[in-house]
């Protein structure tokens, strides 16, 4: 048996991607696609009394299904394509969205840095302006204890020395004390300063620190999250893919079977034809030899009557017109259902 083609595609379609689809979603591209295929489908002309013009017919057949597998899978395939597109939009989207956050953050940082800056240099004023606040407070009180130690001048001295020098201690510890509480209070303002700014600083990094890791975390998810995207979506083409050749070999055989099966029921339909024909030729010849045999039969008893009207001294040419005018009247007796006087047993 000859080998035979089991796929071809009447038509042709886009190659290109963007074509193909703007082709598959065109009402008048596929209407013209189909009427195309029509066309050279029912331009098949076969000789319906020959095995290969009828094979003709077949074949065509085979070819408008082979067409309608490859028009499918194409379809098929570009389908598993476009599905792949929402995860990429949506994958695009997440990289802009996490890389715009993370300029914006590194743009201000400047205007960040600025701001903390202006807090430290505030909390410094305002510490700067406590201390003067403490320390104009205690001199009005040095200078209250001045009054009040000039006004008590002449009683101080009429004191002996030690009050003197009593009153002079009083008044230098006093002034070392205020001079003591405004250093303390400068430094504890200026150290206050200095860890408020540690603090902002130490933030600052813990935050900055805490921004790099969820960069880093993002890019790593969104890295990851590409490579899964990639991986579902090459999956998904190859599964697409080995589907739709499957569904084509399936398509091809299942077209390939029903060509056979086509050409089988043909091969059959012959032979049966064949066998009535070859029947009906022995039943002719059957019937042929019957009506010889018959005939044959009847010559041979209208002889064996011709004789024995010979032997009752009847003439040759008498008897032979009794035999014959006894045959027709048998016969037209029997024809229109009479019962014949005289008749002939053969």
């Amino acid at each position: 048996m000859s080998e035979e083609k089991t796929e071809v595609a009447l038509v042709k379609l886009p190659t290109v991607p963007a074509e193909l689809e703007a082709a598959f979603i065109d009402d008048k591209f596929i209407d013209g696609l189909i009427k195309n295929i029509r066309t050279k489908a029912s331009a098949v002309v076969g000789d319906l009394t020959t095995v290969k013009g009828r094979k003709v017919y077949i074949s065509m057949a085979a070819d408008v299904r082979s067409t309608k597998v490859m028009i499918d899978v194409a379809g098929k395939d570009l389908v598993a394509e476009m599905k792949k597109r929402p995860a990429m939009v949506d994958a695009s989207r997440r990289k802009v969205r996490e890389a715009l956050d993370d300029l914006a953050i590194e743009i201000r940082k400047p205007v960040t840095d600025w701001e903390a800056e202006q807090d430290r240099i505030a909390a410094e004023k305002a510490a700067e302006e406590e201390r003067q606040r403490i320390a104009a407070e205690e001199k009005a009180a040095a200078e209250a204890l001045a009054l009040r130690v000039e006004a008590d001048h002449e009683i101080a001295l009429l004191m002996n020395d030690k009050f003197d020098r009593d009153a002079a201690d009083a008044k230098a510890e006093a002034e070392r004390q205020r001079i003591a509480h405004e250093e303390e209070i400068k430094r504890q303002a200026i150290e206050q300063a200095r860890l408020d700014a540690e603090l902002k600083a130490k933030q600052e990094r813990e935050a900055a620190a805490a921004r790099e890791a969820e960069l880093k975390f993002k890019a790593e998810k969104a890295e990851r999250d590409r490579i899964t995207a990639e991986q579902k979506a090459e999956q998904d083409r190859k599964d697409a893919a080995a589907k739709a050749e499957s569904d084509r070999l399936a398509a091809a055989q299942q077209a390939e079977r029903e060509k056979q099966e086509a050409i089988a029921a043909e091969q059959r339909k012959q032979q049966e034809a064949e066998q009535r024909r070859v029947a009906e030729e022995k039943r002719l010849k059957d019937e042929a030899d019957r009506r010889a045999a018959n005939i044959e039969h009847q010559k041979k008893i209208n002889n064996q009557v011709f004789d024995i009207l010979i032997k009752a001294g009847i003439s040759a040419d008498c008897a032979k017109e009794c035999v014959i005018a006894i045959v027709k009247h048998q016969k037209e007796a029997a024809a229109s259902g009479q019962h014949s006087p005289v008749k002939i047993n053969y």
